[in-house]
């Protein structure tokens, strides 16, 4: 939310809002293929006066002895550790396969079949 009084906000959207018009969007929307309403061209002409609004509240920011970071939370290895743990028999596995030769499992062959 912004803490600013909203005549402040209207100010800004005004200000920037020239510098976007219907004509500008306009004519990126022709340039992306998009076929857009009057009521679309309008809708968007005042969104994007919106986010330019918001843009230069933020260059407006003294930022100076904010550092740069480039993840918003710290990184945590969040794997488990390797525990060793009991697991099935390996011959009570493979003779309830339906395919066990030699200690492993048979599967049909997917490379080099003539279909």
């Amino acid at each position: 939310m912004c803490s600013r009084p909203p005549s402040t906000v209207t100010g800004n959207l005004k200000r920037v809002s020239e510098q976007i018009d219907r004509g500008a969007v306009e004519r990126v929307a022709k340039l992306a293929r998009l076929e857009l309403s009057d009521a679309e061209l309008d809708e968007a002409t005042t969104r994007l006066a919106g986010m330019m609004a918001h843009f230069a509240d933020i260059d407006a920011l003294d930022l100076d002895d904010v550092e740069p970071m480039t993840q918003p939370y710290e990184l945590v290895n969040v794997l488990r550790d390797d525990v060793p743990l009991e697991t099935l028999d390996h011959d009570e596995v493979l003779a309830a396969a339906p395919d066990a030769s030699g200690g492993r499992f048979g599967v049909p062959p997917i490379l080099g079949l003539d279909l």
